[in-house]
């Protein structure tokens, strides 16, 4: 109510009906109030600011008659329509330039299908857990709820091969926010490897950390040889632009060169239980649980909205984390976890997996069929769910933008990357038939 934010001060010497008027006349100025909004009656600004009712009269009076707000017979006062100060258009157009641009044909991947949303049981499951008041007047563990991180170490090693005890798991509000707690415990002033546009919100956490980068390129184990750096992020589901993805050979040859230099493997194993075209192989972190520290999360298997991520550290670093966890608020909501760790134990989450495979998998090769009408080469990223298109064109993301065509904003000007995860599938061949006229102009 406007009673709550109206400062008035009995020791001023301005007198209170003026600073009533005054707070009043500057929330509409600015767009506070907005057009037509009704203001308390005089009676309840009266109880509210405990003053007189002839003070409430004179401050209305005064705005009244200086044409702020208008007294309707029978229903009270309301901010007068069609007001225009400089200061409210001002607070207009800044809050018109967060506002979220939509567009038809959007293969950001900022989204998933709507047929791949469980939104009607997960809110059984949320609402369960709301009916247990018990569990609500505590706050969330630092770690994580232990029968999150419990049904989280069952689940990893079902549909990953993680291997890791529930005490070495931690939950954060998403893969950056871990990898903050990571950089915590590894110290600053390190040497990174990491994949260029390919995790740009991991690249900006190390720069916070004061860290030097190095582009892993084709060839991470190249990079790691030639500049020996003390960290390595990967995803080995994650193909490159050879269309290939490391061999089981591979993985072994890139462990024991990370052993040999010291360096502390990060596997950011994004999406990796939802393969659909090609079987699903074992993580990074089931061949060197000692070395590597996985990262998985929930945004695309169940809702982006829900922010579920979980990190499990190595031996070493789970107990340099043991003490000083309590230092970390828990940054997920509680009742949340308990709803995934029940969702997840009950085998929804299970059910629900093996729906979206078969939904990807139907809606990858549909994407597929319509590039190659268009296009003469390119290649699927599974489980990221996008296709990387080489290109030649100058700024190609505004041009697409322009044209009601969205794309990844890691693209650039000789690649871009089209993500079919939200969009509708009966937009996706207009999208792409524009794409292509674009690429052509």
């Amino acid at each position: 109510m406007i009673s709550d934010f109206i400062g008035i001060n009995k020791e001023s010497n301005t007198p209170i009906y003026q600073q009533i008027y005054n707070t009043i006349k500057y929330s509409i100025e600015n767009g506070n109030l907005k057009d037509n909004e009704k203001l308390p009656s005089v009676r309840k600004l009266c109880a509210d600011l405990n003053v007189s009712k002839t003070t409430v009269e004179t401050a209305y009076n005064l705005l009244r008659s200086e044409g702020y707000i208008i007294n309707q017979p029978q229903k009270g006062y309301y901010v007068e329509k069609g007001l225009v100060f400089e200061n409210k258009r001002k607070a207009q157009n800044d809050f018109g330039k967060m506002e979220k641009v939509y567009y038809k044909y959007d293969f950001s991947g900022k989204g998933i299908d709507k047929n791949c949303s469980n939104v009607k049981e997960w809110k059984k499951y949320v609402k369960d857990i709301l009916n247990k008041e018990y569990l609500l007047n505590t706050y969330a563990d630092n770690q994580g709820e232990a029968e999150l991180r419990e049904a989280i170490a069952k689940y990893a090693f079902a549909t990953r091969g993680a291997t890791a005890d529930s005490k070495r798991i931690i939950i954060g509000s998403g893969s950056q926010t871990l990898i903050y707690i990571l950089c915590g415990l590894l110290g600053t002033n390190k040497r990174a490897a990491i994949e260029e546009n390919f995790f740009p919100q991991a690249e900006q956490v190390f720069k916070d950390f004061n860290y030097s980068l190095f582009y892993t390129s084709d060839n991470a184990r190249e990079c790691l040889l030639k500049n020996k750096p003390d960290i390595l992020l990967i995803n080995t589901n994650h193909k490159n632009r050879n269309d290939s993805e490391l061999s089981v050979s591979q993985k072994l040859e890139l462990i024991k060169a990370c052993r040999e230099l010291g360096c502390v493997i990060i596997e950011d194993d994004f999406n990796g239980e939802l393969r659909y075209k090609t079987h699903s192989k074992a993580c990074l972190q089931s061949y060197s649980p000692e070395t590597t520290v996985y990262i998985g999360s929930f945004s695309k298997t169940l809702m982006p909205s829900v922010r579920i991520s979980y990190m499990i550290l190595p031996k070493t670093l789970a107990l340099k984390y043991e003490k000083v966890k309590e230092n970390y608020n828990q940054t997920t909501s509680k009742i949340e976890q308990l709803a995934l760790a029940r969702y997840i134990n009950d085998l929804k989450l299970e059910k629900h997996l093996r729906k979206s495979r078969r939904y990807y998998k139907a809606k990858s090769e549909y994407t597929e069929s319509v590039l190659k009408k268009h296009f003469k080469s390119f290649f699927l990223n599974e489980t990221s769910m996008y296709f990387e298109i080489p290109v030649q064109i100058k700024d190609i993301k505004q041009k697409l933008n322009e044209n009601d065509v969205n794309i990844m904003s890691t693209s650039t000007d000789e690649f871009i990357r089209i993500n079919f995860s939200e969009i509708d599938t009966q937009l996706i061949e207009e999208g792409i038939r524009i794409i292509k006229e674009v690429c052509n102009s």
